[in-house]
């Protein structure tokens, strides 16, 4: 049940949040929209044109950069809202009442572990949903355009590279396929002028390419019972795959930092998955976040907390040190995961295993 002092610290953490997150959001899409102007107002467009594309790609990108700053405007949030009632003298009544500080910022707390979620939520849900328009270009905000193809290979080795994909037809242009002697009993090249993916109707990552004006237009040699390749007509066939479907041969090397949790852990689950360091290092960091995020704000109101006295810009610097020293020490920790040097569990956990404790202790230990 909540008392009238818990439904007063909230509504002022939650404006306070609103606030922090609206001037955020504003300054970073200013600053980087003045930094890349030129990168929009390329082709001869005209202003409308310009100003429509602005507002697509910054318009997609505001989940993006949310995603980037949650912690921090939380951590704002909080910091201003217990230094507004430091300034306004309503904690000392509270604290003469006998009601301990704990008490008094376990509203703040709540709220700040609620839209932690919420950012996970955006992580989890919005992002991937955007992926594609995330990952798209300044001058083409609508991820509309032809996209480059990304060489790859299948499980069983089958070699895919070609030259442009349209996205809306799903389309390959001289899609280029090699079958290896093990599944052909001799090498086999095959290419498409135009290759067009059918996704897998039950959802899965493989599906068939239907390979269009083949060269060869006959293909022979290749292993029949393996079912891996159909043909339909003369120049025509029907390439079954498991991992290259469109996605695979058109996806951005970034894909992963766009990609939901249980995404990156399927991917993990490959074979032969590349990045995989990075990838677990990647998986564990998502699943401490919201932990990382709660030690930021209680080394936050800890500082705040410690001294009434001090100067409101003091302490914001002090905790500017102690955040920075936490994502200095998670950046090098990061760094050492990603090239093998130490686990990856390890460098996901360990800034949270050192600094952890410490917030604890300053926050038991904080009184005014």
């Amino acid at each position: 049940m909540l008392t009238i002092i818990d439904r007063q610290m909230l509504g002022a953490f939650f404006k306070a949040y609103v606030v922090c997150l609206v001037s955020m959001l504003s300054l970073y899409v200013v600053v980087d929209l003045f930094t890349n102007l030129d990168d929009f107002t390329g082709k001869n467009k005209s202003w409308q044109r310009v100003a429509i594309d602005i507002g697509a790609f910054y318009g997609y990108r505001l989940s993006q950069i949310f995603d980037r700053l949650c912690e921090a405007i939380v951590l704002l949030a909080a910091m201003f809202t217990i230094a507004w009632t430091q300034r306004n003298n309503e904690l000392v009544p509270l604290l003469s009442c006998g009601v301990s500080v704990h008490r008094v910022v376990a509203p703040v707390l709540g709220g700040a572990f609620a839209l932690l979620g919420l950012a996970v939520f955006n992580q989890e849900v919005i992002v991937p949903a955007i992926s594609d328009k995330l990952m798209s270009e300044k001058d083409d905000p609508h991820a509309a355009n032809m996209v480059q193809v990304r060489s790859g290979y299948e499980p069983n080795g089958m070699h895919f590279e070609g030259d442009k994909a349209d996205r809306s037809a799903r389309s390959v242009q001289n899609l280029r396929v090699t079958v290896p002697e093990s599944l052909a009993g001799n090498l086999i090249h095959i290419t498409a002028k135009t290759a067009i993916f059918h996704p897998d109707p039950e959802g899965g990552r493989g599906g068939k390419w239907e390979l269009l004006q083949t060269t060869p237009r006959e293909v022979e040699g290749w292993d029949r019972e393996t079912q891996l390749l159909e043909s339909v007509d003369t120049g025509r066939y029907l390439l079954h795959v498991r991992e290259m479907g469109f996605e695979a041969i058109t996806r951005n090397p970034n894909w992963f930092g766009f990609a939901s949790t249980l995404r990156i852990y399927q991917e993990m689950q490959r074979p032969d998955a590349s990045r995989a360091p990075g990838l677990a290092v990647l998986f564990h960091a998502r699943l401490v976040r919201p932990l990382v995020g709660m030690v930021l704000v209680m080394l936050g109101l800890s500082v705040i907390l410690r001294d009434q006295n001090r100067n409101i810009f003091i302490s914001a610097g002090m905790c500017l040190v102690l955040c920075c020293l936490f994502f200095g020490a998670a950046y090098t920790a990061k760094m050492l995961g990603d090239n093998d040097m130490v686990p990856p569990a390890l460098a996901a956990w360990l800034p949270l295993m050192v600094f952890g404790p410490y917030a604890l202790v300053l926050f038991d230990a904080a009184h005014t």
